[in-house]
């Protein structure tokens, strides 16, 4: 491996820990493969944008970026080029609202190098003696949109997320850099956990802020933070996204069918199936069974197409994030 520490730039000591304080927690919110709702992005903008922050450090995306996977956008001005938006991997520290410092990871998760990588954020949470992190993600999920927001906690110890359901048995799933990160940071010692909030998939190509708020909601009871006004924020973008989201739906008796249908499977789920806590017995809030949520997505995919071709499911109605093929 080449050597971690030719990764990263730091251009800032971190604020150093009184006596007695407890270390910073580290907050790492990439984006790529795992953000339905675009969740991480938006926490990490909402955050960035109502706290005092500064950078600590700046990896060197030429390293683990794939260009030719994920292009930069460029602004072409009629007969040049004027500017170019290049992807930035970088640790924040940040004073939440109760003047708690903690740290933030940010950017798009590597493609290359993650073992690397990983080596480097270690070293980087042994710099500044960070006490737990925590990932965030978004997950597409068979729920209706109509429902109060769940997450899939998970951790290095049970006892981190003790009290939350689990809401799968064994499964495989493909790797990304946050779980990846998750994972090494746990082996090598330090405390990790992370939250993965179930996103509407009919809406996952969309930023949406109530899948947002969970999220944050759950970051800052784990981590014994205080984010009250980007709670607010999001809880007022959640109220109006949903109402226009309801606006839509209710314009086409297929979608209306659509999103009943989908509720009735949800609820009756919910109401038919334990999840396991931590001590093996069966919890108030259920686990959505595989079978049924493969028979989600034939329901939830004539809202998406509804949705899409009537423009509402893009940035001008969702805080700015558009689908992939730019509708």
């Amino acid at each position: 491996m080449l050597a971690p520490e030719d990764l990263y730039e730091v251009v800032a000591e971190a604020t150093a820990t009184a006596d007695g304080e407890a270390g910073p927690v580290l907050l790492h919110a990439l984006t790529g493969f795992v953000d339905a709702g675009s969740a991480s992005e938006l926490l990490a903008q909402r955050l960035l944008a109502d706290l005092d922050s500064r950078v600590l450090a700046r990896f060197d995306v030429d390293l683990v970026h794939d260009y030719r996977g994920r292009r930069p956008p460029m602004a072409f001005a009629g007969d040049r080029f004027a500017s170019v938006e290049l992807p930035e991997l970088l640790l924040h520290e940040v004073v939440d609202d109760a003047g708690t410092r903690f740290l933030l990871l940010t950017g798009p998760e590597p493609d290359l190098h993650w073992q690397r990588f990983t080596v480097a954020v270690h070293q980087l949470a042994q710099r500044w003696g960070v006490r737990l992190a925590v990932s965030v993600q978004g997950i597409p999920w068979a729920a209706p949109h109509t429902r109060p927001a769940a997450l899939t906690a998970h951790a290095s110890d049970r006892a981190l997320i003790a009290g939350r359901p689990r809401w799968f048995s064994d499964v495989v799933v493909p790797g990304h850099a946050g779980a990846f990160l998750e994972l090494q940071l746990g082996e090598a010692g330090l405390p990790s956990m992370g939250f993965s909030v179930h996103v509407p998939h009919y809406l996952g190509a969309t930023s949406f802020p109530p899948s947002t708020a969970a999220l944050l909601d759950a970051v800052a009871q784990a981590a014994g933070l205080r984010f009250d006004e980007s709670l607010a924020v999001l809880s007022a973008a959640a109220v109006d996204v949903l109402s226009q989201v309801d606006e839509q739906v209710a314009a086409s008796a297929e979608t209306r069918s659509a999103v009943v249908a989908l509720e009735a499977q949800y609820d009756a789920v919910l109401a038919g199936r334990g999840l396991q806590g931590a001590d093996g017995s069966v919890m108030g809030t259920p686990r959505l069974p595989d079978d049924e949520v493969a028979d989600g997505d034939e329901l939830a995919a004539e809202l998406e197409r509804f949705l899409r071709s009537q423009g509402g499911a893009d940035g001008s109605s969702a805080g700015g994030a558009q689908a992939p093929d730019g509708s």
